[in-house]
């Protein structure tokens, strides 16, 4: 199986490019660039696979050279229209996934391996209908679905789980396993178009996942999608017309989600799949706006990091400095705070955030309303957090050093722009929040400092200062560390329906209790009390002592201050305790 013949020729971007870039924009002109540059890599992931399965099993299907043939014909004839397939985000899911289970490096797939081999007869009968050739081939069926990449699936009848489907193209049209395009078991993909914007809505290609195969979805939701994405284009349009343009011409596709909690949108973009976006169904045009902007973050540094290494294997597995607020984000194992997430997140992971909310940041601060204020007053405290943990860490490269520089600079300014004073307090109680909640589920003080502190505690002396934070130990937290920032978003983008979440916030809101109400309220006399009586019965969790924590912070009270830092010690101290100790007391102690 040759290769498709070009001038081989170094991938380089353009000195404006590489800062533009650094500094987390990019016009169009350096999207096309990314663009360019992701298609090599994405033909050297194809025929690394390529070279890894001469000897796999084909199965039922034709060899792979008669697939690579058909591939070639097509690009022969219709060169630019195959080009555009070959770049297609799943096409370098199904290479990256189907090499690694070709390697054994792949997570467990119940498919055999020729049905991921195989995939590649589908995307040459893809190329070949895109450029007009009358064919004959046969193509995985996966769940009784044949899928054509880029165009869309026919849902084929039989019994067998794993099976191949007959794909013919001739002057009568196309058919799949005997049945034409027309016939209402063929799905084709839906177009999301814009005023200079169009994406396809993937809801039926194999690999649309970005991680593992999937079977189609097809969605019956396709015109919510074309309204909410006209919506979120306009607003992209309105907020930076460059920025917009470079989206436009970056994005390929999106994949369709079920719609999840107001204001917990899912949304997930890959490395392999320079050009997708996977996003679940979402509340309003502004969300999806916001959305895109953070997917294209991750594939224009995913990108970008196929170019240029921006980190490398730690010297002595310790990024941490003597800075008061190292500890937190320094390693164990590579694992670090990530603001956005509530597991602890290896330092790729960390670089990735923070380029993505970087540019979330920037979105939120043209948004004027207080959700805008709100949203833009978080997102720019825990990137700048996130990024000085990055920037102390002796893993990165020369080009990491610069990138994690420049976002620091152009996000400095940002830090100091005035925000409406309701939307800034809670955004202070959504980062304290997130931040002590991680720390308590995921920091495990040493249990021998902890037995020597609590003997001196219940001998009547004085609480010194723990030694050390503990070991970075990942826990199962039991709800979502946003829950109150999701309660902070709906007082303040919907006060009426914020009202009805009072009698049953778990309703509305998963994992939500009335304490927090009255804690995003400013009842926190209430919100005290409750947490308090909780601790006493022994049903003292993490979620309760940060909100214990809180109360206390906006009350005055120092105890508040110890509980937010040390959260993770006061648990583990009155549990040594046997409960004995007062909570707010152990706060007081450890604030000092």
């Amino acid at each position: 199986m040759p290769p498709m013949r070009q001038a081989a020729r170094q991938h380089a971007l353009s000195p404006r490019s590489f800062d533009e870039l650094l500094g987390g924009g990019g016009g169009l002109a350096t999207v096309d660039a990314l663009r360019v540059s992701e298609r090599s890599w994405r033909l050297l992931v194809v025929r690394a696979l390529l070279d890894s399965a001469v000897s796999a099993p084909t199965g039922p299907l034709p060899s792979l050279a008669d697939g690579w043939r058909l591939l070639s014909r097509a690009r022969a004839t219709a060169e630019p229209a195959v080009e555009r397939l070959l770049a297609y985000p799943t096409v370098g899911v199904w290479a990256a996934h189907t090499l690694r289970r070709l390697r054994g490096a792949a997570a467990e797939d119940d498919a055999p391996l020729w049905a991921d081999t195989g995939h590649l007869h589908a995307i040459a009968a893809s190329a070949a209908i895109l450029a007009g050739l009358e064919f004959r081939t046969e193509i995985p069926v996966r769940h009784g679905w044949a899928v054509l990449p880029a165009l869309g699936a026919m849902r084929v009848t039989g019994s067998a789980q794993w099976t191949v489907a007959e794909v013919v193209a001739s002057a009568e049209g196309v058919r799949i396993a005997g049945r034409p395009l027309t016939e209402p078991d063929w799905h084709a993909l839906s177009e999301l178009c814009a005023d200079g914007c169009t994406l396809l809505l993937d809801d039926t290609d194999t690999y649309r996942d970005l991680r593992k195969p999937a079977p189609p979805q097809p969605f019956a939701r396709a015109a919510d999608w074309q309204r909410l994405f006209g919506e979120a284009w306009e607003i992209l349009r309105g907020t930076d017309t460059e920025e917009a343009r470079a989206l436009a011409g970056g994005l390929v596709s999106l994949v369709p989600r079920p719609r999840a909690e107001r204001f917990r949108p899912h949304s997930a973009s890959s490395g392999d799949a320079f050009g997708a976006a996977l996003a679940s169904l979402p509340d309003d045009g502004e969300q999806l706006a916001s959305t895109l902007v953070h997917e294209f973050q991750h594939n224009k540094l995913s990108a970008f990091m196929h170019l240029f290494t921006l980190y490398g294997d730690s010297v002595d597995n310790d990024d941490s400095d003597d800075s008061d607020d190292s500890d937190d984000s320094d390693d164990n194992d590579g694992l670090y705070y990530a603001p956005w997430r509530d597991d602890p997140r290896p330092l790729g992971g960390l670089l990735q955030g923070v380029y993505a909310f970087f540019g979330v940041t920037g979105f939120w601060r043209r948004r004027g309303h207080a959700l805008g204020q709100f949203e833009f007053a978080l997102w720019r405290a825990q990137t700048a957090y996130a990024l000085r943990a990055v920037g102390r860490s002796d893993r990165l490269t020369e080009p990491g050093r610069r990138l994690v520089a420049e976002l620091s600079r152009r996000l400095e300014p940002w830090l100091e722009e005035p925000v409406d004073a309701r939307a800034h307090a809670a955004a202070e109680l959504a980062v304290a929040d997130h931040r002590a909640t991680w720390r308590a589920y995921h920091l495990r003080p040493d249990p021998q400092e902890v037995r020597a502190l609590a003997a001196a505690w219940a001998d009547g002396g004085p609480l010194r200062s723990p030694a050390g934070d503990g070991t970075l130990t990942p826990g199962t937290p039991a709800r979502g560390f946003d829950t109150r920032a999701v309660l902070l978003r709906w007082s303040l983008a919907d006060p009426a329906a914020f009202d009805g979440l009072r009698s049953d916030p778990g309703g509305m809101v998963g994992g939500a209790r009335p304490e927090d109400i009255a804690l995003v309220t400013g009842r926190t006399a209430e919100a005290s009390s409750v947490c308090r009586a909780r601790i006493g019965r022994g049903g003292g969790d993490p979620e309760t002592w940060v909100g214990l924590g809180l109360a206390a912070r906006a009350e005055g009270d120092p105890a508040g201050d110890g509980l937010l830092a040390h959260p993770h010690w006061a648990m583990a101290l009155h549990t040594a305790l046997r409960g004995q100790a007062d909570p707010l007391r152990l706060g007081r102690a450890l604030a000092g």
